[in-house]
């Protein structure tokens, strides 16, 4: 085979061009630690290394997802803890004014630090965190959730809750709404009581007669949410007229008593009194007796159940509801008993009221009464409140626990992608020098063995 010398030069040319590259790439590697230095060194480890970019780079969202949520949370579980000691505090000042040897100027001053707890709720309720958003006001946290009207306080944001995703399918809830947690909360008193006085000529009026009326209760939920009216029902006052008595025995002539006796027309209690069997008020009447009041419970223009006046108070039950009719009963009083629309009610509208309750100085029977059971709803609602708010804890509490598990995994797996990642892209050195020192030696071989070979010429046989 015959080799021309622009071969041999261009085939020598190329065997050091090569060597050099090999020795020049091998030296990139040492110098970077990179085992790959284009897509081309290895193409499907490539492919791999981009995946795991970007599964780190989603991880990194995620991880500052993690941290906003756990500042969220944190500050949600703060803001709670203050509002259940709150709470727990009005609690016992609600406890504190059912004492009876309260004077007014006592209530008055739990009042002042009702009317202080109350503020102070307030503001707890419309809590901003460091960024100026609204925490209990869903989707609206750009203004205040809660506002104080005329009619009491009021809900202005919505229902939204607010998710962050902390991993491929999993997203965690970072505040609450106040509507489900001040606003939405059971109210105690789910009757609606009032009456209507006698307007009988003759008859006191309501205020003199002490006539009143109790806020009601529940004694059966069960019997009350299936039977009870959903027009309500009335309870009326009549008159029940006294059964006539027998007329006389015919007198006795051997009676002292007897008719025939002289009368004292002015001692009407005289027995010598004629009788009149036609007037079964007559004192002289035997058996005769006065007319009884009974109570007739109504619904929907149909009488259904009657019962008997008691002193000095009268306990109606019916259909799962018991109200307490107090004062002096006369024909024609009414009272009603409905379902309360409200049956839920803001906290700070049962403090509120609580409070008006206490700065009433009137100190009268049904005064105290009334004050009883504006007390006992109040702390069945104070309960619900800080069951609802404990409730809401728990779960602030379990998300917090995802959330810290989430960042462990998320941990773990930025870990295992950068292993991964290290066994793709990092070099070997103690391979990469020693492929350095091979091909340093046979660049060198390839310079030599091409500097002897073009001195190769046939000229050099001419001489």
């Amino acid at each position: 085979m015959r080799i021309s010398t622009i071969q041999a030069f261009n085939t020598g040319v190329k065997g050091i061009t090569n060597n050099y590259a090999n020795v020049t790439r091998t030296q990139e590697q040492i110098t970077s630690g990179k085992r790959l230095l284009t897509p081309a060194d290895d193409p499907v480890a490539s492919v791999r290394l981009l995946q795991l970019a970007q599964q780190n780079s989603k991880l990194e969202q995620f991880n500052a997802n993690l941290t906003a949520a756990t500042n969220s949370l944190t500050q949600q579980e703060a803001v709670m803890n203050s509002v259940t000691n709150l709470l727990q505090r009005v609690r016992e000042i609600t406890l504190e004014a059912g004492n009876g040897a309260l004077s007014p100027q006592d209530r008055k001053a739990l009042a002042q630090e009702l009317a202080e707890r109350e503020k102070e709720l307030f503001g707890l309720m419309n809590t901003q965190n460091a960024r100026g958003e609204y925490l209990f006001g869903g989707f609206r946290s750009d203004s205040p959730p809660f506002v104080k009207t005329a009619d009491g306080y009021q809900y202005k944001g919505d229902e939204g809750q607010r998710f962050l995703a902390i991993g491929e399918s999993r997203s965690v809830a970072i505040n609450d709404n106040g509507k489900e947690l001040f606003q939405a909360v059971s109210n105690a008193s789910q009757l609606l009581t009032g009456f209507t006085p006698s307007f009988v000529e003759g008859i006191e009026s309501a205020a003199v007669r002490g006539l009143s009326v109790s806020l009601g209760s529940v004694t059966d939920q069960k019997t009350f949410a299936s039977s009870f009216p959903a027009g309500g029902f009335t309870i009326r006052v009549v008159s029940v007229p006294p059964v006539a008595a027998e007329p006389a025995d015919p007198a006795d002539p051997t009676d002292p008593a007897d008719p025939a006796d002289p009368v004292d027309p002015t001692d009407p209690t005289d027995p010598a009194d004629p009788v009149d069997p036609t007037d079964p008020a007559d004192p002289d009447l035997p058996g005769a007796e006065e007319p009884t009041l009974r109570l007739e419970i109504w619904v929907g223009g149909e009488m259904v159940e009657g019962l008997a006046v008691d002193s000095p108070f009268t306990e109606v039950s019916f259909n799962g509801v018991s109200v307490r009719l107090e004062g002096a009963l006369a024909v024609g009083d009414e009272f009603s008993v409905g379902r309360n629309p409200e049956s839920t009610r803001n906290i700070l509208d049962t403090i509120a009221l609580l409070r008006e309750e206490l700065e009433n100085p009137a100190d009268e029977g049904p005064d105290k009464r009334n004050r009883q059971d504006i007390l006992a709803i109040s702390l069945l609602n104070i309960d619900n409140a800080m069951n609802k708010v404990l409730g809401v804890q728990t779960s602030v509490g379990a998300r917090m626990n995802v959330v810290e598990s989430t960042q462990n995994e998320n941990a773990e797996i930025g870990l295992i992608n950068k292993s991964i990642v290290s066994s793709l892209e990092d070099l070997d050195y103690a391979e990469a020098l020693s492929r350095l020192s091979l091909q340093s030696v046979v660049l060198q071989a390839a310079q030599q063995s091409f500097v002897k070979i073009s001195g190769l010429s046939l000229f050099n046989l001419m001489r």
